[in-house]
Parts: C-alpha cells; structure tokens; sequence
C-alpha cells in the first residue's frame, strides 16, 4: 500500500547539508498498524508528514497504492490526500471559532456529499464518539480528551484507508490515552491502515510492528 525508496530529508547550510531522514526504505502492507518510535529528534515526526504528503522537499521515491507520489504536482498530492487519508495532531488542530459539528463537517466538504449525507454522517459520528450534547460547544469549552476525540472522529468520518496519527495520546491520562487507543484498535481490525508516532511503549503494543529511529536512519523495523 505504501512504498518508501531511498527517502531522504535534508537542510542545507551553505556548503553543508544537515540530514533529518537518510536512505529510509519501508513497505506498509493494507490493514497493517504500525508504530514509529525513537528519540526525540530522531526524524519520527518528519517521517509521518512525509507520509502524509504535508511535506513535499525530499528526495526518493513513494508509492501509495497505484500512484508515484514522488512524480506529482502538489495539487494531486492534495487530492489523493483528502480521498485516503485522516491525520490525528498531538495538539488536536480543531478550528477554535467553529463548533463540535462544524468541525466535523469539514472532511466531508471536501467530497461530493450532499447537505443531507453529510447531516447524517456527523450524527452517526457524534452518536458513536457519544458527543452529541457537546455538538454546539467549541474546543475550547471541551477537556484535552474530549478534543482529541473531535480530532480522531473528524480524522475518520470520511472513513479514510489510512489514519496517521502523531503522538496522539501525548497531552492525555492514561485512562483517556487507553480509550484513544481502543479506538483505533478498533478502526484497525475494521480493515483500517495505522501508523502512529509514539514514545510510549504501552501504545505501540497495539500495533503489529515497530519501527525505530535513531538520528534519521531506521535502527530496527
């Protein structure tokens, strides 16, 4: 499903180049949960955008599915992005002036729903995500888990085939970060691709595989 060839990440410095991501090669199979895990600065973050195709100045090749991400223009990328993917923040992203619904409404703006499909659509996640008394408030009236879970339900209401998701439970306690996790366990054995970047050795056994990262290069996959 996806294919990393040869990806490397660097800033230059005059004459000098400083690597974030060196000859980094991964092959992600459909359905599979994966962790990346390392120090901090080790590249796991950058990695994950990369993936998320947030990120466009990098040399090697990627392929997701049937396509060369590496050979698209930015417009394209974007839309593959949308279509496929649903990308969950450490810091939640949620737009601060829009409420619970707004907010989930917008992945689905993106795709030819109709007023009405999309209506449903939020209902069914508010219901599902038992959020539906808190559709009107904003973020900021809401818990750090209670964000969070906006961000995993927003993430997946267009139900993506892969859902990226970047120290999701890091700002969480644990019982909170045990419910996120559950979650995607879930979306997971519902036939949904994971890859998380995570410090905690507790989350990354949910998923099937570990891969780490030292100073840019894969140490262990």
């Amino acid at each position: 499903m996806i294919e990393l060839r040869n990806i490397e990440k660097y800033f230059e410095h005059g004459p000098t180049k400083t690597f974030v991501l060196r000859r980094i090669n991964i092959e992600i199979k459909e359905g599979e949960f994966v962790s990346i895990m390392g120090p901090s600065g080790a590249g796991k973050s950058t990695l994950l955008h990369l993936i998320g195709m947030h990120d466009s100045a990098w040399t090697g090749e990627y392929h997701f599915l049937d396509h060369p991400i590496h050979k698209l223009k930015k417009k394209d990328r974007d839309e593959i992005y949308k279509k496929y993917f649903g990308f969950v923040f450490q810091s939640y992203h949620l737009l601060d002036s829009l409420t619970v619904y707004e907010n989930l409404d917008i992945p689905l703006s993106y795709r030819n729903f109709k007023k009405s499909e999309r209506d449903s659509i939020v209902c069914d996640m508010l219901d599902r995500f038992q959020m539906v008394g808190k559709k009107d408030l904003f973020p900021n009236q809401l818990s750090g888990g209670q964000q969070q879970l906006v961000a995993i339900a927003r993430a997946i209401i267009a139900s993506p085939k892969v859902i990226l998701a970047d120290e999701p439970t890091g700002n969480l306690h644990s019982s909170q970060a045990r419910e996120i996790m559950e979650v995607f366990k879930r979306l997971n054995e519902a036939g949904t691709t994971i890859i998380q970047v995570t410090h905690s050795e507790t989350n990354a056994t949910y998923g099937h595989r570990i891969i780490k990262i030292v100073d840019g290069w894969i140490s262990t996959d």
